[in-house]
């Protein structure tokens, strides 16, 4: 048949032979984008792409230049063929280089004859000696800034002269290597930002272990003073000195509670857990909660199980944050509302459920309502005290005991219904 041999053409064989390199070089890209995905080690991924950079474009090396935003100097960050440490300490100017040509004109730059071109920066070549014939020089971009440049140095083939096909290749890992050096400062700024809340959140726990052990003892004078005086005076001094006592032991209260915080968030798991049944707990709780609860005019009741239900735990640390709990439905529970605690048995689990006729909670604040320092009103309205610490601590001291806490509201007007979820001490069996 005319035309038709069995044998491929000369034309036939470079179309091979470039089909055959187009898809090494897609195999390679591939590659970069795997480790690309894969690591967050910069260094190594850097280098990485040096290496398929230098084999892509024949080169005898390759390196990336980044962009000093205080200097306006260029600096290497990665290279291969050259110890880097070496070439980190020779800066590259936008003036009078090729590479800070590359981020003036943000655009490829080739150089066949590195002699013959004024904008050369020959000082790096004769630091390392290292004869630079040719290069080909990359513009690596974030968002269309300019951030540094991908070079590569010296081709290796008979020629000695880097291609548009050059440029194209290492456009693409020039893309690649700015995603990575970008990926890679997101994470230094996030770890720089977690840094920055682990310290100041340092600097709080200490602000409030130290404020609540040097009012102590004033507060402690205050208290005498104030309970020797209303012991004996009488009449209007009298009132003066019981106004004083209550604010006074409403301070106290406070002080405990930051001191409570401090040393929950400081202390190891060391609880003294014991065998504690559910009953005892309740009817401990109700006779520090009754009396609060009847000075507002309210109905507490506990509906405490019949049957003794065994949980471990420290005991005064979990009646504290009981208390905490109730102590919060009663400041929230108006004239004549009604506070009930009871208990249900949950699988493994028992439930002590605290319901309340008070304000309610909106959706948003049930997100928050257990962290530190949260108030349900705002500061400057508000009409009931407390600096938003009891929550936090029975939170706390539940989590510590491996249970749960959470709350539920149908919304503002409604009440709200708290749970503390605890482990048996004994699960029944399966």
């Amino acid at each position: 048949m005319t035309g038709v041999t069995g044998f491929l053409t000369p034309l036939e064989d470079a179309d091979v032979e470039l089909l055959r390199r187009d898809i090494q070089v897609l195999h390679r890209m591939v590659q970069v984008s795997l480790v690309l995905n894969s690591t967050l080690e910069l260094d190594a991924l850097l280098k990485f792409i040096m290496d398929v950079a230098a084999e892509l474009s024949e080169a005898e090396s390759a390196s990336i230049l980044l962009m000093d935003k205080n200097t306006h100097q260029l600096h290497f960050t990665a290279s291969t063929g050259t110890d880097i440490r070496m070439l980190q300490k020779i800066p590259v100017p936008l003036d009078g280089s090729i590479a800070g040509a590359t981020v003036t004109e943000n655009r490829p730059i080739l150089i066949a004859d590195t002699k013959k071109d004024p904008r050369h920066f020959h000082e790096v070549g004769d630091a390392i000696r290292y004869d630079v014939r040719s290069l080909v020089s990359i513009p690596m971009r974030i968002r269309e800034q300019v951030i540094g440049v991908l070079q590569a140095v010296n081709k290796k083939t008979d020629a000695g002269v880097f291609d548009d096909e050059d440029v194209r290749r290492l456009s693409i890992l020039a893309a690649l290597a700015a995603v990575a050096i970008e990926n890679a400062r997101l994470i230094e700024a996030l770890q720089e930002a977690l840094d920055d809340l682990d310290r100041l959140d340092k600097i709080k726990s200490d602000f409030i272990a130290i404020a609540s052990h040097e009012l102590r003892t004033p507060l402690g004078l205050i208290l005498g003073y104030a309970t020797f005086l209303k012991d004996d005076a009488q009449g209007q001094v009298g009132e003066h000195a019981d106004a004083v006592l209550k604010s006074a032991m409403r301070m106290r209260n406070l002080i405990e509670d930051m001191a409570n915080l401090t040393q929950i968030r400081t202390e190891d798991d060391d609880l003294e857990l014991k065998v504690v049944t559910v009953n005892s707990i309740m009817r401990s709780v109700q006779q520090d909660v009754a009396e609060l609860a009847d000075a507002k005019g309210q109905i507490f009741i506990v509906d405490a199980p019949v049957e003794q239900i065994e949980i471990m735990a420290e005991r005064s640390r979990l009646e504290q944050a009981l208390t905490n709990v109730l102590n919060n439905a009663v400041k929230f529970t108006p004239e004549r509302g009604v506070i009930t605690l009871k208990s249900q048995l949950k699988g493994n689990e028992v439930w002590l459920i605290a319901e309340d006729s008070g304000v309610g909670l909106a959706a948003e604040d049930l997100e928050h309502i257990f962290d530190q320092f949260y108030q349900v009103e705002d500061h400057m309205t508000r009409h009931h005290g407390g600096m938003g610490l009891g929550l936090t601590i029975a939170k706390a001291i539940v989590e510590r005991h491996k249970g749960r806490i959470w709350a539920e509201s149908k919304g503002l007007g409604h009440g709200s219904t708290f749970f503390v979820s605890l482990p048996l001490a004994y699960p029944p069996q399966s």
